[in-house]
């Protein structure tokens, strides 16, 4: 029988268009779509189970996005030449769907949910990141599953001082700003992307051309749902309540968690011992033949203690830990921690620290990209690990998580945007941030630790970066809100927004903001990056305090790098045959050198820890690539004797003939015993013949002339 497809359209403003389509494959899934722009296809599927799991009190959902290399005609890398583990990329971008999507889900909706998107088909110029979202709203929208939606997502980018949504890749490179957004038809769910130093009014009139493009996705999303009938969504009953207990708790137990939030402890361990020994002093009470459900009380007192903590900021404009909404915690820096390292700071913000390291390599160190969508290398890396022990908890090491590699790539955002220009920096950078103690932004707190290794490495970044995560706790009934500077960690779980800003003085660099509630004005988000650049500014005051810009010099064991231009035809000799010439320069001196043809020249990378390793390695690639002059002096060695005379190599590679009329002033009537191959004597080029480009040395010339010689001699 052949498939009911059914496809829906959306026209962009310039004509280029994205289409969803439905009812052609993975028909067994609860929902699936393939959506279409250009010759980029991603099929998206969904599945969620019929009942939640016994105990699960959550939202149970997985987001993978995978690239297929086929879809770009390309076989993959490594041993068993098949897709494996999710890439770095692929992780980021299933990160950018869950977090537009999760908030959406009912919240009293705990089945395990699945949502699948495979790139099956590439188009170079059409970025996929900025579909996966629509893909994945729209296989939910043709399926029967609960979901407070549609979203979707798109790119905006400024080019040429114009906003374009979803632009082709070519044009990317001329971007100033670069976000891409999720959001629903009323709201704004999530922003991530990376600037060149922008005002927060650039800013925030990205985010409202983003959101007009997202209300047509969300339009025709919903017509699709008309189209294959599936407006009543599926019964379900995943939560067991007992309304009568909830009341009593409330009653019971709210004064005294607000009391104990007004207690202004700064501790967060210490905080947790103060609400959790109230609901332990309840528990104690309870006669042993109770009948209550204790995972219920748990539940419920959860959401007194949030309610607690929540109206202590809206009713008196205090937070947990003392602080006023805009206020920071305190700081302190240092940096030059490690004196093995080539860059290192310590960067403390209240409870959260920041230990990061600097790293500078050759170009045999730069990184290797192979994906579906990208070949290539990168040149700066930057890595972010978070160990149990930074918030007192016992976690096995088992590699970097999604939410590792996420923090890590908005502090890599953030900080590239002021690194050198690849042509004035001949290093592969790596920076390392290692989360020694955390209690909330210990993704902003790399991007500072981060900016003082860098300028303790001597790396001339433009600017000094910092960073700061903002908050928001807000009543909807009420319309009253506040916005927060420098979120804790419980403030981060209990409120109803995380976002990140990182910046120079002179603009934004990177952000990255997730909603957890509906209806954020564009009025709080101008008064959230009001007071982001606010408190960003008093935190590089901080930082100016340890360094305020990059050391002068490299550390004593950090290597140098010297970069020599040759000639095309060069390049050969200073390889030598089958690497011959290169091989014995690096052992000889120790240094690295690193060889490559760009714009029709040759560009000689020299690396080396020491000043003589260096200077070896440069004084024997000089003299390789060096010019022969007529008239110059050299340091020789004779290679051959012949009965005219002998041939002494006077440079690295180059011969000339010495005659044996002019090795003395004295006439000589035989070589022997005038000369031994091996030995080292001074030449001068006397001569280059114009046809056969050989050289003719002299050594008599540089020797004292006998008196009665001619003068002419």
């Amino acid at each position: 029988m052949l498939p009911n497809v059914i496809t829906k359209t959306i026209e962009l403003s310039d004509g280029r268009k994205i289409t969803i389509e439905t009812g052609k494959l993975a028909k067994q899934a609860d929902g699936s779509v393939v959506v279409r722009m250009g010759d980029t296809m991603l099929l998206a599927t969904v599945v969620a189970t019929a009942e939640a799991r016994e105990g699960v009190d959550f939202m149970p959902l997985s987001v993978d996005y995978q690239e297929k290399f086929a879809a770009a005609g390309k076989i993959p890398g490594g041993f068993l030449r098949r897709e494996g583990k999710l890439s770095d990329h692929e992780v980021l971008v299933s990160r950018l769907v869950d977090r537009a999507m999760r908030p959406l889900f009912p919240d009293d909706f705990h089945a395990d949910t699945q949502i699948n998107i495979f790139l099956i088909s590439a188009d170079r110029n059409v970025p996929p990141d900025a579909l996966a979202a629509l893909a994945a709203s729209s296989a939910i929208a043709v399926s029967d599953i609960p979901f407070n939606g549609p979203i979707s997502e798109v790119r905006v980018a400024k080019i040429d001082g114009q906003y374009v949504i979803n632009p082709p890749t070519s044009q990317l490179d001329k971007a100033s700003l670069d976000l891409i957004v999720g959001a629903s038809y009323q709201d704004i769910l999530m922003v991530e992307g990376e600037m060149n130093e922008v005002s927060e009014e650039e800013v925030l009139e990205a985010l409202k051309v983003a959101h007009e493009a997202i209300k047509v996705h969300c339009l025709v999303q919903k017509e699709l749902t008309e189209a294959v009938g599936k407006t009543q969504k599926r019964e379900y009953s995943h939560e067991t309540n007992d309304l009568e207990l909830k009341a009593k708790l409330h009653e019971l137990l709210y004064e005294k968690a607000y009391n104990a939030a007004k207690q202004l402890i700064v501790s967060k361990h210490q905080r947790s011992d103060a609400f959790k020994a109230i609901k332990q002093e309840y528990l104690d009470a309870l006669p042993e033949d109770h009948t209550i459900d204790l995972d219920l009380v748990d539940k419920y007192y959860h959401d007194i203690q949030k309610e607690a903590a929540r109206n202590l900021v809206l009713n008196e404009r205090v937070r947990l830990d003392g602080r006023k909404p805009d206020q920071i915690r305190p700081i302190w820096s240092e940096i030059d921690y490690l004196p093995s390292a080539h860059g290192s700071a310590i960067f403390t913000r209240g409870e959260t620290q920041s230990l990061t390291t600097v790293t500078l390599g050759t170009k045999l160190d730069e990184q290797m990209i192979d994906s579906a969508m990208l070949s290539g290398t990168s040149k700066f890396m930057l890595h972010y690990n978070f160990p149990g022990f930074s918030t007192g908890e016992v976690k096995p090491n088992r590699g970097p998580g999604r939410r590792e590699v996420g923090h890590g790539n908005l502090a890599h955002r953030a900080l590239k945007k002021v690194l050198p220009p690849e042509d004035e920096n001949p290093y592969t950078i790596r920076v390392v941030s290692d989360i020694l103690e955390s209690n909330g932004s210990s993704s902003m707190a790399t991007v500072c630790a981060g900016t003082l290794a860098l300028m303790d490495a001597g790396i001339k970044i433009k600017a000094p970066v910092s960073g700061i995560a903002m908050g928001m706790i807000s009543d909807s009934k009420t319309g009253n809100y506040a916005v927060l500077s420098d979120i804790l960690g419980d403030e981060d779980h209990l409120g109803d927004m995380d976002f990140k800003v990182t910046g120079t003085v002179n603009g934004i660099t990177a952000c990255q903001m997730d909603m957890k509630v509906e209806g954020l004005s564009y009025e709080v988000l101008a008064q959230a990056l009001a007071q982001a650049k606010q408190g960003r500014l008093h935190i590089l005051q901080e930082m100016n305090k340890t360094l305020a810009e990059p050391k002068a010099d490299l550390k004593p064991n950090a290597p140098r790098s010297v970069t020599i231009r040759i000639e095309r035809d060069q390049i050969g000799a200073v390889i030598g045959p089958g690497g011959k010439v290169v091989q014995d320069i690096q052992k000889e001196s120790g240094a690295t050198i690193v060889i490559e043809e760009k714009d029709n020249a040759g560009f000689v990378n020299i690396f080396a820890v020491d000043k003589d390793a260096m200077e070896k390695a440069l004084r024997r690639v000089k003299g390789i690539v060096a010019i022969p002059t007529v008239g110059d002096t050299y340091e020789g060695k004779v290679k051959t004797i012949m009965p005219f005379g002998a041939f002494v190599e006077f440079m690295p590679g180059k011969d000339g003939l010495l005659h044996i009329s002019e090795i003395k002033w004295e006439r000589l009537e035989t070589m022997d015993g005038v000369l031994e191959v091996g030995e080292e004597i001074r030449v001068k080029l006397v001569d280059i013949d114009k046809k056969t480009g050989k050289y003719r040395l002299s050594r008599k010339v540089l020797l004292p002339k006998p008196d009665g010689k001619p003068a002419n001699s």
